[in-house]
């Protein structure tokens, strides 16, 4: 059996023995209800509080800000679906962008059929949108802007900084959500510096496991439980508590805060490594999108010489896991919308793309064996 070489990170990445460790323990032990008032609930009550605040810390939120979900999918619909009803009576006019996850793109197909109207910033070709954009489109209407930090097929950063500013100083009130699920992890955030009143994150795209994750809500924006139930995170999110899940996560919050910056240089370098190994190949290719201002650990490429398609497969074969754009829409015949909206529908980009995603545990041998194995399927297409 060929070795696996895992280049697919940002579509999700492999539990860190720490965490694994951690959350087997919780299954162990843990297993009390967190609501209950006997002394294993009340223990597991305080445990998630402590949870709680490294989550805060880590984005230099309050513990009570930090809203305990499933992980980004509902993160983004609560932000959303509960922002948009909440406020609807002030207006029911949103933007965002046309590369948004399907976790924000489809929410806001929900709000339209319900009478909100959206508007979808177009992307210029390196997957980004500015600051003049936003203002344009603000209209005495708008009640909420929601826009991913980096994007998760080409890695562009979104100017959220630079429009918290604006909205700060704008005298109309208007909801600023970002979907970070893609960047904590991967780049230090801090929420009182991007000025935005919600931002969501998963815990399975930085070494932490499915299904758990949160939502930053900015103290004094009160949007209700997008589910009905119990009392739990203080009526902002019904459910029981996943206790092992939330006390593994924050084990991979800590392991990452404790890593950051040499997490971070390591993932440049990987992405620089893989750049100069192409070009020492001679392998034809091009960038999508930016490469400074970008996300560290997530590159897409544009390969002419075979399609996408039949590129992932035989990289496959060879022990190589990639993906061709978001694994979100794995499955379907339909093209890359983000390609789509950076290049047009038919630009060679669409077909041709893949993305290369890098973790903390990816090394440079992998990046060489794996450029290696593409210049020689590259070869032999070229030899028939």
């Amino acid at each position: 059996m060929k070795e696996t070489i895992y280049l697919d990170h940002a579509a999700t990445t492999p539990m860190a023995p720490e965490v694994i460790d951690v959350m087997t323990k919780a299954l162990n032990e843990n297993y009390g209800n967190a609501s209950s008032i006997h002394q294993l609930g009340k223990k597991n009550r305080v445990l998630i509080d402590y949870a709680r605040q490294t989550m805060a810390e880590s984005i230099g939120a309050k513990a009570s800000e930090i809203v305990i979900t499933s992980g980004g999918t509902e993160s983004d619909n609560t932000a959303i679906i509960k922002t948009a009803e909440f406020f609807e009576s002030q207006g029911k006019h949103i933007i965002t962008t046309n590369i948004e996850h399907p976790a924000v793109l489809n929410p806001m197909n929900y709000l339209e059929s319900k009478g909100f109207e959206v508007t979808y910033l177009p992307v210029d070709d390196k997957g980004k949108i500015s600051l003049e954009q936003i203002k344009k489109a603000i209209r005495p209407d708008t009640i909420l802007i929601s826009m991913m930090y980096g994007n998760n097929e080409v890695g562009s950063i979104m100017p959220i900084q630079e429009v918290g500013e604006y909205l700060k100083e704008l005298k109309q009130k208007i909801i600023f959500h970002t979907d970070a699920v893609q960047a904590y992890g991967s780049i230090a955030l801090d929420v009182e510096d991007l000025n935005v009143d919600l931002l969501s994150v998963s815990a399975h795209k930085m070494n932490g496991p499915k299904g758990i994750g949160f939502l930053y809500v900015r103290e004094g924006v009160n949007i209700p439980s997008l589910l009905l139930g119990g009392a739990q995170e203080n009526e902002h999110r019904a459910g029981t508590e996943n206790t092992p899940a939330i006390l593994a996560f924050e084990k991979a919050i800590q392991l990452h805060q404790k890593n950051q910056e040499k997490n971070y240089n390591h993932l440049i370098e990987l992405k620089k490594t893989f750049i100069q190994k192409m070009d020492e190949a001679k392998i034809n290719y091009s960038i999508n999108g930016d490469v400074e201002e970008a996300l560290p650990h997530v590159l897409s490429l544009c390969i002419p010489a075979i399609r996408s398609d039949m590129l992932l497969i035989q990289m496959d074969l060879e022990g190589v896991c990639l993906s061709a754009g978001s694994a979100c829409s794995a499955g379907t015949l339909e093209p890359s919308h983000v390609l789509t909206a950076m290049f047009g529908d038919e630009a060679i980009e669409v077909d041709h793309t893949l993305r290369f995603s890098f973790g903390v545990g990816t090394t440079v041998l992998e990046i060489e064996k794996t450029v290696d194995i593409l210049k020689k399927l590259i070869n032999k297409k070229q030899a028939y």
